[in-house]
C-alpha cells in the first residue's frame, strides 16, 4: 500500500475517508486535519444550525468538514490565509453558503461576545492559546453552555518535568516544543479559571503514527525521522473539550 493510500482509513476515520486524500494534502495545514477533527468531534455535541468558529482554519479543509458532516454554520478565521483563497475552496466544496472566511488575529477577534455555539481549533492552538490569559479572553465569544474543542500537538510528559527537549524533537522544531503540553496540563490550565468545565482531555491513541502516515505522504523526511525515532514515547496530540459555565440560576 502506498503512502498516499494510507490516508484512507475507513475503519478508523470513516467520515474523513470520504474525502479525496489529494484534496486534503493540497490544503495542507499540518498532520491530517480531518483525522484530528473527526476524533475531536467524538467528544463534542455538534448539531445542525449551530454557529461554529473554526479558529486557525488555514486553507479551510476543517471548515468544509464541519459544514458538510455536521450541518453547522462556520466562520473560518485565520491570520495568514487571504479570505478570497479560502472562499474559493468553500465554493469548490459546495459549502460557500454555510462557511464565511474572515482574516483575524487570535488575540483580536472581530466578533460579538457570546456569538458562537462552539469554537474549534485544529493544529493551531499551540501558536496562540498557551498563555494563562487566553482562555478567559476566548471564552467570552462562546454562548453560556457553548463548547470549546482543541486538537494540538502534545507531549506525553511535560518538557519542564523532563528538564530538556528530547534531541530528536529539538532537532526539528527547536524551542517550539515547549508549547506542546500533556492533556492533563490543558485540563488544569482550563479548569483553574472556573470559566469552563472540561468534558474530555486525552492523548490521541496512536497520534504519533497518524502523524507519521501524513509525513510519509507529504514526503517530509525530517518529520518522518523524528517520528520513527520517537514511536510514541513523547509525541502525540492532545484532544481537549470543554463547556462554558452557565450563569448562576
Amino acid at each position: 500500500m502506498s503512502a498516499f493510500q494510507d490516508l484512507v482509513r475507513p475503519d478508523v476515520y470513516p467520515r474523513s475517508s470520504g474525502y479525496d486524500p489529494e484534496w486534503v494534502l493540497g490544503l495542507d495545514m499540518g498532520p491530517h486535519p480531518l483525522w484530528l477533527l473527526e476524533d475531536l468531534a467524538r467528544d463534542l455535541d455538534l448539531r445542525p444550525g449551530m454557529r461554529v468558529l473554526d479558529l486557525g482554519s488555514g486553507l479551510g479543509a476543517t471548515s468544509v468538514f464541519l459544514a458538510r458532516e455536521f450541518g453547522v454554520e462556520v466562520v473560518a478565521a485565520d491570520l495568514w490565509v487571504e479570505p478570497g483563497k479560502a472562499e474559493a475552496v468553500f465554493a469548490g466544496a459546495g459549502v460557500a453558503d454555510r462557511v464565511q472566511a474572515v482574516r483575524a488575529e487570535a488575540h483580536a477577534l472581530p466578533f460579538e461576545q457570546e456569538s458562537f455555539d462552539a469554537i474549534v481549533s485544529v493544529d493551531a492552538f499551540e501558536y496562540f492559546g498557551t498563555a494563562d490569559s487566553y482562555l478567559p479572553y476566548l471564552v467570552r465569544f462562546l454562548r453560556p453552555g457553548g463548547q470549546l474543542g482543541v486538537a494540538t500537538p502534545a507531549m506525553t510528559r511535560e518538557v519542564r518535568d523532563l528538564g530538556h527537549i528530547p534531541g530528536h524533537i529539538k532537532a526539528l522544531v527547536g524551542w517550539e516544543a515547549i508549547a506542546w503540553h500533556t492533556a492533563e496540563w490543558w485540563r488544569f490550565q482550563w479548569e483553574i479559571t472556573e470559566l469552563v468545565t472540561v468534558t474530555s482531555a486525552r492523548l490521541q491513541d496512536g497520534g504519533w503514527h497518524d502523524w507519521l502516515l501524513w509525513a510519509r505522504a507529504r514526503g517530509e523526511a525530517a518529520t518522518v525521522a523524528m517520528l520513527e525515532t520517537d514511536r510514541g514515547e513523547y509525541l502525540s496530540f492532545a484532544l481537549v473539550t470543554a463547556r462554558r459555565h452557565l450563569p448562576p440560576s
